[in-house]
Parts: structure tokens; sequence; C-alpha cells
């Protein structure tokens, strides 16, 4: 069974490693996207990752609501990407203040990140949270249904989990319905 996250956050102030590794890589994905879709560069972002982190350890006791972790570690992310961002901005030159600058036209746009990005990052990492959590068959099946490309057609996904083509179907709406279980809880 998953720890959630206030518990990871509870066994964290008490100096628990494992759950701090635990947090570390529930969340790198989400904190790491934040600045990279901000454009900025995969230093920076990894900067705002180690910051974010850094933030999180030195306010650890003083968080209120240890269950919204994910949205604290999300706002610190975007506020640190902010601040890289302003701080990369007043460093660099002006876009014609030398002769190669032909690349103007392809310059990241440095704007901070709507909010409406953040919680489309954070309910992606909740769905993908959720599925790790799902009995392998269920992971298993929606990963090949939905994690892919072009998902294999029903007669591979049978061969693969060794059941009848005629099961997947309603397979996949129990696995389905887990996972929306897991998504409401």
């Amino acid at each position: 069974m998953e720890l959630s996250d206030e518990a990871l956050v509870l066994a964290c102030r008490r100096g628990d490693t494992e759950s701090w590794e635990i947090l570390v890589q529930r969340y790198q994905r989400l904190i790491y996207t934040i600045p990279r879709r901000s454009g900025l560069s995969e230093d920076q972002a990894a900067d705002v990752f180690q910051l974010t982190f850094a933030r999180f350890l030195e306010k650890i006791n003083d968080i209120d609501q240890p269950g919204r972790i994910s949205a604290w570690l999300a706002t610190t992310a975007k506020r640190e990407t902010w601040r890289i961002s302003r701080r990369s901005r007043t460093m660099e030159p002006l876009p014609g203040s030398n002769d190669d600058s032909d690349e103007s036209s392809e310059l990241p746009d440095n704007a901070p990140l709507p909010d409406e990005v953040i919680i489309r990052l954070e309910q992606q990492h909740a769905v993908r949270v959720a599925v790790a959590s799902l009995d392998e068959r269920c992971r298993v099946l929606l990963n090949l249904l939905f994690y892919q490309k072009e998902p294999p057609p029903y007669a591979e996904i049978a061969d693969m989990l060794g059941v009848s083509e005629g099961s997947v179907g309603p397979t996949r709406a129990r696995c389905l319905k887990k996972l929306q279980r897991l998504l409401t809880e």
C-alpha cells in the first residue's frame, strides 16, 4: 500500500530518509516540468528542482497541510522558476545587440506558467500516482491502452496478459473504475 503524502511528510519531519526519497521520486517529474515548460534550460530546471526541495527541507515543520504537499511544491517550483527566469533575463543580452542574434525569433517565452498549466500538471501527476498504485494487471493494461502512441489491438493485449480477447474490454472497464475510485479518494 502506497503511503499518503501526509504520512510521508510527517515521516520526513522525523528524519526518515526513505520517506524523503519517496517524496522526491513522487514529485520530481512535476517539479522539473514546471521550469522546462517555462522555457528554462535543463540546468536551470535542475536548479529549480534543487531549490524547491531545499525550501521544502527548510520549511518542513511549518507546512500546515502536509496532505497538500503537491500544491506546496508546485507553487514553490513556480516561484523559483520566476526568480531564475527574471535573473536570467537581466543577464542575457538584448536581441539584436550582437551580430549572431538571428535566433531572436526562436527565443523561449520566459513568462511564468499560467495556473491552469500547473493544475493540469498536478492532475497528470495524480493520475500517474493512481495508476502506479493499481494491481499489476490493471497497471499493464492501462499503460498499453493509454500510454502508448499507438495502442496495440485487443488480440495482442490479450496475448500479453494471457487472457481471452473478449475479456480485455470488461477488464479495462473494471480497471478504469478502480482508477476513478482512487482519484476521487
